[in-house]
């Protein structure tokens, strides 16, 4: 009989590793940390997470803990090619903007922002 798995009948099975996990590198990162810290100074957000799967990584505001996130910034590269590996998305779950660079996603944010801190 033999065995599966491994060369010589061992009956050992081949365990494959899992892809790795998608997350933000360090400027990405910064770019968004220093948003979130300019909205908790207007008094928009309070809290935020973070989720890392195997195919996007994202990042949740929320105006308070218990509540569904006010924006998410979801990183798929994946879509790179396509339209763009960043989304935001509203707090309905609406698309509010794609593209291919971090910035400019982020550019309605910084628009309700100086908006705030005009009125």
């Amino acid at each position: 009989m033999a065995a599966s798995g491994a060369p010589g009948g061992t009956g050992a099975a081949v365990i494959a590793f899992p892809r790795l996990q998608i997350g933000f590198d360090r400027l990405e990162l910064q770019r968004i940390l220093d948003l979130y810290g300019r909205m908790v100074t207007a008094g928009q957000w309070r809290d935020y997470a973070m989720d890392f799967t195997r195919d996007a990584a994202s990042f949740c505001a929320f105006r308070r803990a218990a509540e569904r996130p006010q924006a998410r910034i979801e990183k798929r590269p994946a879509l790179r090619t396509r339209q763009g590996m960043w989304t935001l998305f509203g707090e309905a779950g609406q698309v509010l903007k794609r593209g291919h660079e971090l910035t400019g996603v982020l550019s309605p944010l910084e628009r309700r922002l100086l908006k705030l801190v005009e009125d």
